[in-house]
């Protein structure tokens, strides 16, 4: 068994997320954990809510809130839609929690302490109708080296480039459009070229192992080629104070919300462990050389994710050209594997809140099912390159893959079982053509995992619902309908192979598809709980007692009921003699002319 540690990106809390976002960092991730759990690994899935930085101020100002009480209200927008997703989180917490301050100020101190975080002068970007700082990603701008115009004052997302905001051409403010205005002012940087060979030890060992997205790969890389110091305070009022002397009474001056964001996987490890009764749990996925880690995002976040947050951790430890010791939370680990989807469009357009153009993960969940959702992210998703979602598509997939493949599978099968039989009928003697079809079920479990296992979900979901073809075709060539009267004996073998191989498909599909799963195991007659789900649990911050907030936890390594065990992954059989009533439908079939009408009307605004 492994201890695997799902790193999960962290929505921000400046609005409900949409679909685009999911795409990248929530059904992937989810998937994965729930695989591997049900692989045998000790998994730990955590992640948060992003609630620092100068957007957060932005928003409400906007909406007239305290940035505190909106980062409350759209934590628990949040969290309530990525609980109706049904995402495994063991916690899903937030970044304004005082465990969280504290895990950043003792990260940032060992780091200045190794030497790797310098004090010097640079010029920040000001809006001058507003005197706010603008953070690096709210100015836009023509990159300097290629000339793309769309450029962040971060980096370029056209030719991978690390940039400051200063060397733009023709920059501009994403907030209001106006002319940035620049300053002097003081920061803290982190020495990234102190720490480039370590960094390009670590990249280079990654290609060497062969396992990450070649696009994932290559943006990385390609940063090392012109690493420079990096902010990472700002001037700005919210987030997390500067913890050396002289700077953490300035009012004016706090830790950049990236430097903190990232940290959160590890805060949120610690309040996991802190709030299950062993505060140093958390080791045995952050200390463990053993221990595997992955970090689920979008590709607009790999730079933090295989740049920033490693080159933090190597300067927590030492092991940059300054040399230094690790802090008091020891050696940590850097992530095994960066697994960052493209971008998901929709209807031919980038998402844009402002303009009209998204559809919140809530609103397609009032009025479809979860996993038609996640269905179609899994199968058509931006794994490796970018992909639209269309109303269209979203819907014929339903009807055609789900309703009239999976859902008319497991709905033959039972209705045959509880109208002939009433129950699980025990096995017959086999024929060729049942052992074909039940190898071909659970052979699938090694190709289907291995797909899943190396992030390579669109063909693991093609590959379980290929499986879930071949065994409806087996039921429509045994016709067990037609030899009721004239072989009882064979219609009562053939329906024991359609539960199995009806259960093995439950199985394969029940990474992607965990609302639908528990209803086909209890469609078949099955107690308890085979497919967990999050639940949201109201808590106290451990270290202010005055303050409380809602997180997503779970416990997934074990089901509820008589037969209280996860399943593992793997054919497990079926038990005769189980009742099996008439079935209700576990997908609902959608009127795919009304759902592109309604759908795209509501986007033009008319509904």
């Amino acid at each position: 068994m492994t201890s695997v540690l799902s790193a999960v990106a962290w929505p921000y809390a400046n609005g409900p997320r949409h679909i685009g976002h999911v795409a990248g960092f929530g059904v992937p991730s989810d998937v994965f954990s729930r695989y591997m759990r049900m692989a045998g690994h000790d998994v730990l899935m955590v992640s948060g809510t992003d609630e620092h930085g100068t957007p957060i101020l932005v928003q409400a100002e906007q909406e007239g809130l305290t940035p505190q009480a909106l980062a409350d209200r759209y934590n628990r927008v949040i969290v309530e839609d990525l609980r109706a997703l049904g995402l495994s989180y063991d916690l899903f917490t937030r970044t304004t929690t005082r465990n969280h301050y504290s895990v950043v100020q003792e990260m940032f101190r060992t780091v200045h302490r190794n030497g790797y975080m310098i004090a010097q002068k640079g010029m920040g970007a000001i809006s001058p109708s507003t005197g706010r700082t603008l953070p690096d990603r709210y100015v836009e701008g023509t990159c300097p080296i290629c000339g793309f115009d769309g450029a962040r004052g971060d980096q370029c997302d056209n030719c991978g480039n690390q940039l400051d905001a200063i060397e733009l051409k023709n920059p501009r403010s994403r907030i209001n459009g106006e002319v940035p205005a620049f300053v002097e002012t003081e920061h803290f940087y982190l020495d990234l070229p102190a720490l480039a060979d370590a960094l390009g030890s670590w990249l280079q060992g990654r290609a060497e192992s062969g396992t990450w997205r070649p696009n994932v790969l290559k943006f990385s890389m390609n940063l090392l080629d012109d690493l420079k110091p990096r902010a990472m305070t700002r001037d700005i009022d919210w987030g997390i104070p500067v913890p050396l002397p002289g700077w953490e009474d300035n009012p004016a001056k706090r830790l950049y919300v990236w430097f903190d964001a990232v940290i959160g996987y590890l805060s949120a490890s610690v309040e996991w462990a802190r709030r299950s009764g062993d505060d140093d749990a958390w080791k045995k996925w952050w200390t463990d050389p053993a221990a595997e880690s992955y970090y689920f995002m979008g590709k607009d976040n790999i730079t933090f994710h295989s740049q920033i947050w490693p080159a933090e951790l190597l300067a927590y430890d030492g092991r940059g050209a300054k040399g230094g010791e690790p802090g008091p939370y020891g050696s940590l680990n850097l992530p095994t594997e960066v697994v960052s989807s493209e971008f998901l469009t929709m209807e031919g357009k980038q998402f844009s809140s402002s303009r009209g153009v998204v559809i919140y993960v809530r609103d397609v969940l009032a009025r479809y099912q979860p996993d038609a959702l996640r269905y179609f992210i899994s199968a058509a998703g931006p794994e490796n390159n970018d992909a639209d979602f269309t109303w269209q598509d979203f819907a014929t997939r339903t009807n055609s893959e789900l309703v009239a493949g999976w859902g008319n599978l497991v709905n033959r099968t039972a209705s045959l079982i509880a109208k002939n039989v009433g129950a699980i009928p025990p096995a017959g003697e086999a024929t060729d053509a049942d052992r074909r079809v039940l190898a071909t079920t659970s052979g699938a479990f090694a190709t289907v995992g291995g797909l899943i296992e190396g992030h390579r979900q669109r063909a693991a979901i093609t590959e379980a619902m290929r499986v879930v073809g071949e065994v409806n075709k087996y039921l429509t060539e045994q016709e067990p309908w037609k030899i009721k009267n004239s072989d009882p004996e064979r219609m009562r073998a053939v329906l024991h192979v359609s539960a199995q191989a009806v259960s093995d498909c439950r199985t394969l599909l029940s990474p992607f598809l965990p609302h639908s799963a528990q209803a086909v195991h209890e469609v078949l007659g099955g107690a308890g709980t085979v497919s967990p789900m999050p639940e949201v649990r109201e808590v106290t911050d451990l270290d202010d007692a005055s303050r409380g907030y809602p997180v997503l936890t779970g416990d997934y390594r074990r089901g509820s009921g008589p037969d209280a065990t996860l399943p593992a992954w793997g054919s497990v059989p079926v038990v005769p003699g189980t009742p099996v009533a008439a079935p209700a439908p576990v997908f609902t079939k959608l009127d795919v002319e009304a759902v592109v009408a309604e759908e795209l009307a509501r986007l033009r605004g008319e509904g």
